[in-house]
């Protein structure tokens, strides 16, 4: 008799956990999924707002443990903690030159891409330098930046100083201190400038 009554506690026990499990599969499933179709870092506000939950800390926790259960998959992918409490979904550095190849189209075509790489390099700097260094047609170029968030624009006196921000150092993967981004810089053109020579 005492086997039976065990087995029903046990049962019972099972089935009212069940629900609190499906809960949290469905919550690693949203964050997943936020985190996949954002491309970019997402603070814990937005991944809240995703659980419609206003617990930072319950959030928090739940991130924890689907960036353990991707490090344990093994995978190409990873969740990465960033500064500011922010969190990415993203490849693995190791294999982003083997299937670079595959990604359908560039962030940007080549002019604002320049545009964008001298802004980045010699940063801050102001608007009008840009244009003198890379002619009037430099102004859609920044304009495009902008409204992509890769560049921000703020008055100094009769001028605007262009910087890049925080997103652009998380979407090429650079540092957000200033002097390590330009180092990182540095090594990216003189990688690219390796690539393009062609070969005796």
């Amino acid at each position: 008799m005492q086997k039976a009554e065990k087995r029903i506690v046990d049962l019972a026990e099972s089935l009212s956990e069940k629900p609190a499990v499906e809960k949290m599969r469905r919550d690693f499933a949203l964050l997943e999924a936020a985190l996949y179709v954002a491309g970019r870092p997402l603070d814990l506000n937005e991944l809240c707002s995703i659980l419609k939950t206003r617990s930072k800390n319950k959030t928090k926790k739940c991130v924890k443990m689907l960036m353990t259960e991707y490090a344990n998959r093994n995978t190409a992918l990873e969740i990465l903690e960033l500064k500011d409490e922010r969190y990415v979904l993203q490849l693995k550095a190791e294999y982003t030159p083997l299937v670079k190849r595959l990604v359908n189209r560039p962030l940007l075509s080549t002019g604002p891409l320049k545009t964008l790489s001298y802004i980045a390099f010699r940063q801050p700097i102001s608007q009008k330098r840009v244009v003198d260094v890379r002619g009037h047609h430099v102004y859609g170029h920044i304009r495009v930046l902008k409204e992509m968030g890769l560049i921000a624009a703020e008055r100094s006196g009769r001028s605007l100083v262009l910087r890049t921000t925080e997103y652009f150092a998380d979407y090429f993967g650079l540092s957000h201190e200033m002097a390590t981004m330009k180092k990182e810089l540095t090594h990216v053109f003189e990688d690219s400038a390796k690539q393009e020579k062609p070969n005796p």
